[in-house]
């Protein structure tokens, strides 16, 4: 039990450092193209209010108190929405800054934009991942508890 709260403890904070970086590059994007059309910009202005709300629900869940792997409906669907995410904006650079999985220039350097597409990529990628891993351990842990539980209420019954 406690091997498994740590888990869920370490996955929390991975996925909310790698949200909140994505808000940080993403987010220093958006302000420095603010003078442009929203709508050519909606790729990452989703992509912004997905690490807002993966970082609000990884807050809030990295506290032991919070009932750790009963949420897993919630990191199925934050996954997918980091898949998206990541679909959004590898579809955008269609290869204009390299293969999406080649992640040898990821910089948060000025001036380097491909290296901040790059970083954005790699962390919603990890991310989406880390969302994922949680919700199936979450499923996993959710069906052993329910058959624990259902052997502990049958186990002293007569059968009379």
């Amino acid at each position: 039990m406690i091997l498994t709260d740590l888990f869920a403890m370490i996955l929390r904070i991975a996925e909310l450092v790698f949200a909140a970086i994505v808000a940080g590059v993403n987010g220093a994007y958006l302000h420095a193209v603010q003078n442009s059309d929203s709508w050519d910009q909606a790729r990452f202005i989703y992509t912004e209010v997905v690490a807002g709300l993966a970082i609000f629900l990884a807050f809030i869940w990295v506290l032991p108190f919070s009932g750790s792997f009963v949420h897993w409906p919630v990191d199925i669907f934050i996954s997918i929405c980091w898949f998206v995410a990541f679909g959004l904006i590898v579809n955008l650079l269609d290869g204009s800054c390299g293969n999406a999985f080649d992640w040898n220039n990821i910089a948060i350097r000025r001036g380097d934009q491909c290296g901040k597409f790059k970083a954005t990529i790699a962390f919603s990628f990890l991310s989406a991942i880390c969302w994922l891993v949680s919700a199936i351990i979450g499923i996993i842990w959710v069906r052993d508890h329910e058959r624990r539980q259902y052997r502990r209420r049958t186990w002293g019954r007569s059968r009379v």
